[in-house]
C-alpha cells in the first residue's frame, strides 16, 4: 500500500509529494492517515499495547536555500501537526 501526499490533478507533475509505503503486515494496523498538503503526511497505527497509538509523520522539507515565508509556514503547519 502506497499513501502520498502531493498534488490532486491526475496529470499534475510528481513534485513535493511525500510518501509511505506499507507492508501488509503493517497495514492491518493503520488506523488512519492525513495529508497536510503537499509537503507532510501524519499517520496513525495501533500498537500491541492496548490504548496506546503510534504517529509517524513523514514530510519534504523546505531546502536551506528556500524563501524564508515557505520555510515559516513549513514549520508552522509542522508545529500545529506535532501538538495534536
Amino acid at each position: 500500500m502506497l499513501l502520498n501526499s502531493g498534488h490532486e490533478e491526475a496529470n499534475a507533475p510528481h513534485t513535493q509529494g511525500v510518501a509511505l509505503m506499507l507492508f501488509k503486515v503493517t497495514r492491518t494496523a493503520l488506523v488512519g492517515w492525513e495529508s497536510h498538503g503537499s509537503r507532510i503526511i501524519k499517520t496513525s497505527f495501533k500498537t500491541k499495547k492496548d490504548g496506546v497509538a503510534m504517529n509517524i509523520v513523514q514530510c519534504y522539507a523546505p531546502m536551506n536555500d528556500s524563501n524564508d515565508d515557505i520555510k515559516g509556514q513549513f514549520q508552522e503547519r509542522m508545529q500545529s501537526i506535532i501538538e495534536k
